[in-house]
């Protein structure tokens, strides 16, 4: 088997090529599914130290500023999570200058729900009234928090925290310690109530991420640590003996699914890396077992197999395991993550 250098290098090498009119794959858009791999590209970046892709992204950025909205969606705004990373390289003043004025928007304007969780809001016709669903923390909150720690805001790092407490919160099923998909603050339910798998994985590897930069401004409080704990302890009891988890964590004759597989093995090594979970075998054992499972999903052209396309809160448990699978940018950069943080602790890519 290649080494995970060599296979990461693929990975990223496949996202960055033209696909042109392909929703899943089309980097060169303002939205969340290039958001989260313009986000994963500069974790690879990051920690194997690649200064081509870091030059890639501030392109990246230059190219695509003006399809931007001036007034985001909770969605969209995961591109601007490499913004202040991009700052801190380049000292160009206009990144920062940004980044701080769509955190004011987000604190400011983004719709709430009763409960004041932010409101799912997407660039699709579609609307989602009082719904919180775990996408946002990854998608939005990971910004708000990285800005805090660029231009030293308490207020928007308590905001941050704030917003997991609030997703953990309303989304976690009380039996397993997983989050459902979705909460309909007017209805009060979880509507389907389906352990989704992608859900999960979001703020699996959302919220140490969030933690790393907000717990410079502001303590972290017991109640996410412990909130945070129930569900990657509940996770860990979800994985398959083959080493990934079913769509629907709960559903192990449904499809196995790679994106989500992925992020939560990345946020159980990242987890464990922030103090967010203990330094225990069975944490690092899981995520090591799930990457050599990923591994085979992966071609020789860098496309990441086996993941299930955009997924809105269905109507039903069933209709999640009906959902197509296609490759995708986040399905690519779930996986990056990944094989990113594998690299930077130094794993084998074979066992």
């Amino acid at each position: 088997m290649e080494n995970l250098k060599a296979i990461a290098g693929k990975v990223w090498g496949h996202m960055k090529k033209d696909h042109s009119g392909n929703w899943g794959m089309d980097i060169d858009k303002w939205d969340w599914v290039p958001g989260v791999g313009v986000i994963a590209l500069l974790e690879y970046g990051e920690k194997t130290d690649e200064a081509e892709v870091r030059s890639y992204l501030l392109e990246w950025v230059n190219r695509n500023r003006d399809q931007a909205a001036p007034e985001p969606v909770i969605n969209a705004v995961a591109p601007y999570a490499i913004f202040p990373v991009l700052y801190k390289r380049t000292g160009e003043e206009w990144l920062k200058e940004e980044a701080a004025r769509v955190a004011k928007w987000i604190v400011e304007k983004a719709p709430r729900t009763r409960e004041q969780a932010f409101e799912h809001t997407v660039t699709e016709n579609a609307n989602f009234p009082e719904q919180v669903w775990a996408d946002t923390v990854f998608m939005a909150v990971l910004f708000l928090a990285r800005t805090a720690t660029l231009i030293g805001d308490k207020a928007y790092a308590e905001e941050a925290q704030r917003q997991v407490l609030l997703h953990l919160r309303l989304l976690e099923d009380a039996e397993t310690g997983v989050l459902f998909h979705g909460w309909n603050c007017a209805a009060g339910d979880h509507m389907s109530a389906a352990r989704w798998t992608r859900a999960n994985a979001w703020i699996a590897v959302g919220v140490p991420m969030i933690v790393k930069e907000i717990e410079q401004l502001v303590p972290i409080e017991a109640e996410l640590r412990e909130r945070y704990r129930r569900l990657m302890d509940g996770l860990v009891g979800f994985q398959q003996s083959d080493g990934l988890w079913s769509t629907v964590l709960d559903r192990p004759d449904y499809y196995r699914e790679i994106s989500g597989s992925a992020g939560i093995a990345c946020g159980l090594w990242l987890a464990a890396e922030s103090g967010l979970l203990p330094d225990e075998e069975k944490y690092a054992a899981a995520a090591r077992k799930a990457l050599h499972a990923i591994l085979p999903h992966i071609d020789d052209r860098g496309e990441v197999g086996g993941v299930s396309s955009g997924t809105p809160v269905m109507e039903s448990i069933e209709a999640y395991n009906a959902i197509p699978i296609h490759p995708t940018l986040y399905g690519q950069g779930l996986t990056l993550m990944l094989l990113s943080e594998a690299i930077r602790r130094g794993e084998a890519g074979d066992e």
